[in-house]
């Protein structure tokens, strides 16, 4: 198997890192430690995914009738790579590339295409994710917030928490309950932010600044155009857009360049001669690139047309690990590097502690993994 890239993604990613060196403060690491949600990162991709945008570089992959340059899936991971290899500098819409838009492509109206596209593939919308509940977090099928049909309008009442981007953000992907029907009575609602009768709290977290947040919904009025796919047909939906979310992050990377630094620091201060800690970053070194061959197995799986399935949950738990294991690594031998010694330590630590918790506990992909993978009986409830 040729694990090479080819001519042209060799160039397409030094064009990519050639773009950031031009388009990036100085002081970029130290900017951004704070993760891709803190109000000063938000406010510069706002800027920076226009230039993205218009120098081709932000949906490569889309076909060039809706902005896009009409490359293919390895491009798309490439570029993923690279933003999250130099701390994310598109904020919150790289959740745009991972799943907003192949979603809204693959569900949306002809209607929201034309609304929401435009905007989209020119780098100027912010989104947020409203999944999660208080009581119904892992158990999505579970959620209460309820959206009542009343003529031309829908009736909005709910909360929704661990909401990222929610403070700042354009509109908001809602899922709410139509029915008591467990999965079929869920419906999406595509809700603006600045809608009467919603509140937003931000939640103090030590994972970056304005990162999540509590969504309160009283009595907030959505227009029934403003539905997104038929009623009850959410649970499919989220389906196709979770499996893109959960590869869309490149955490395998991020967490590789976090512990080539790491062995960076021991080796300047001497301290990389121990086989102990050989072992260990070796152990680390070969836990990122299981989760890269699973990711890329997933990326070729495109690339032939094939549709993803449940082998995505088996990827994001190689990731989950991965991160977890460098992330301890950074704890254990070069402590110091998160108190202020490295900028970039400190910012893939923060973003390090959600890796088994975003985008689908680790715990649901190991259920996953259990039931549709290996085919293993359900346990009795």
């Amino acid at each position: 198997m040729n694990f090479e890239w080819t001519d042209e993604q060799q160039a397409f990613r030094r064009k990519l890192v050639d773009f950031l060196a031009a388009n990036l403060p100085e002081d970029w690491e130290e900017f951004s430690k704070h993760g891709p949600a803190s109000p000063a990162l938000t406010e510069f991709a706002r800027g920076f995914c226009r230039k993205l945008a218009e120098n081709g570089m932000l949906f490569p992959h889309w076909p060039k009738d809706i902005g896009g340059e009409g490359l293919g899936p390895w491009e798309q991971q490439i570029l993923a790579e690279v933003m999250w290899e130099y701390g994310e500098p598109r904020g919150g819409q790289y959740m745009n590339v991972n799943w907003i838009g192949p979603t809204m492509l693959k569900y949306g109206t002809e209607g929201q295409k034309a609304k929401y596209l435009p905007q989209i593939s020119a780098g100027e919308m912010l989104w947020c994710q409203g999944f999660s509940e208080p009581n119904s977090g892992s158990d999505l099928a579970s959620l209460r917030t309820r959206a009542e049909l009343e003529g031309d309008h829908y009736k909005v009442n709910g909360q929704k928490i661990w909401t990222s981007y929610a403070g700042l953000a354009d509109t908001c992907f809602l899922l709410t309950r139509t029915s008591d029907d467990r999965k079929k009575g869920i419906t999406i609602l595509l809700v603006p932010m600045d809608t009467p009768g919603i509140t937003v709290r931000q939640i103090p977290s030590l994972i970056g600044e304005g990162d999540i947040h509590e969504v309160f919904f009283d009595d907030v009025i959505v227009p029934v155009g403003q539905r997104f796919g038929e009623e009850g047909q959410a649970w499919e939906i989220i389906g196709y857009s979770l499996t893109n979310e959960r590869l869309g992050i490149p955490r395998y990377h991020l967490a590789r360049e976090a512990l080539d630094r790491a062995v960076g620091i021991l080796k300047a201060e001497g301290e990389f001669t121990r086989e102990t800690v050989k072992a260990e970053a070796a152990r680390c070194a070969a836990l990122c690139e299981a989760a890269r061959t699973a990711i890329y197995a997933i990326v070729q799986k495109r690339v032939d047309g094939g549709t993803v399935g449940p082998e995505s949950s088996s990827a994001r738990y190689a990731t989950v690990q991965a991160e977890r294991a460098v992330g301890e690594f950074v704890v254990e031998y070069v402590p110091e590097a998160l108190a202020g010694q490295s900028a970039f330590l400190q910012m893939h630590h923060q973003r390090g502690i959600v890796a088994g918790i975003a985008s689908g506990a680790a715990e649901i992909q190991l259920n996953i993994i259990a039931s549709d993978v290996l085919q293993l009986p359900r346990e009795p409830r």
